[in-house]
């Protein structure tokens, strides 16, 4: 059974996921956090011949920004010199104004949206490090806004945006707030596995391989002891960028030994092939229902 999810991402995704109409949080904590979730959000876009923008933290110098990208070799070097990756700035974007409005930042995001398109790109997406407050002393509350009110930058329209607050800087306050605002959040770093759970449910998010397959055992038996009364679960593992082998033959087992009358398995093609060549339609009460984005 297939279905199609037309709407843009929501909850606690990999970053791999993302894509156009996308409006991410990240968090990060020291200097070197989230520099994959960086890189990948980069590699991505380029690999789908969209436009990407990177405002990096304003400490770091255009130089260090490229390492951070591009290590260990100059790989990045093409794109920049046609124009697809851009280091640049808030600053940069806002000019001539010299201080930050909500309006302003929308009309330079919207333009440069419009100019990726009319250079040939499928659309454009930006990575933000929101240290630009500090730069460019920006009210607290007026970025909030910004950052609660811009629906109709993604609405119909091929932009990405992740938006990376560093804790050490912004309130706890802010960051919560911050954290609601955006319609999905990012796993802080590649290799990440997430679990949430209802009643009837468990979801997971990120890479099920064999550095978090006891998370992914324990967060499916969980699921079925929080589930074992009415008997029904759902497994959604459609924001899963990868699921081992291994894995695979674990959820099997949990869901043949359980006294569940039906466990469906909500999931991409490519984890559904897994599931498939592990031998799921030899467990009676597995169900498994293929999405697809």
């Amino acid at each position: 059974m297939a279905a199609a999810e037309d709407a843009a991402s929501t909850g606690t995704i990999p970053v791999q996921q993302l894509r156009a109409g996308d409006h991410a949080f990240a968090g990060y904590g020291d200097d070197d956090a989230g520099r994959d979730v960086v890189a990948a959000f980069v590699w991505a876009g380029l690999a789908n011949r969209e436009k990407v923008m990177v405002f990096a933290a304003p400490r770091l110098t255009e130089a260090e920004v490229w390492s951070r990208l591009d290590a260990p070799g100059p790989l990045l070097g093409a794109a920049r010199d046609r124009g697809q990756l851009v280091v640049s700035s808030m600053r940069a974007l806002i000019h001539p104004a010299r201080s930050f409005t909500p309006q302003r930042q929308w009309q330079r995001i919207e333009e440069e949206t419009d100019r990726a398109l009319a250079e040939g790109y499928r659309g454009l997406r930006t990575y933000i490090d929101m240290h630009w407050v500090g730069d460019l002393d920006a009210d607290i509350a007026v970025m909030m806004y910004r950052e609660s009110h811009a629906e109709h930058l993604f609405t119909d329209r091929p932009y990405t945006e992740i938006c990376a607050y560093d804790s050490r800087w912004f309130s706890p306050e802010v960051l919560a707030a911050m954290h609601r605002a955006h319609p999905c959040r990012l796993l802080p770093h590649l290799g990440a596995l997430h679990a949430e759970h209802t009643a009837a449910m468990v979801r997971l998010a990120g890479e099920a391989d064999i550095a978090t397959r006891e998370e992914f055992i324990a967060a499916v038996r969980e699921g079925l002891a929080r589930s074992a009364e009415a008997r029904r679960l759902t497994v959604d593992l459609s924001q899963l960028s990868f699921l081992s082998a291994a894995c695979a033959v674990d959820l099997l087992r949990l869901a043949a030994s359980a006294a569940h009358d039906r466990i469906e398995v909500r999931c991409r093609s490519a984890v559904a092939r897994i599931l498939r060549q592990a031998d799921a339609g030899h467990v009676p009460n597995l169900f498994i229902s293929e999405v697809s984005r």
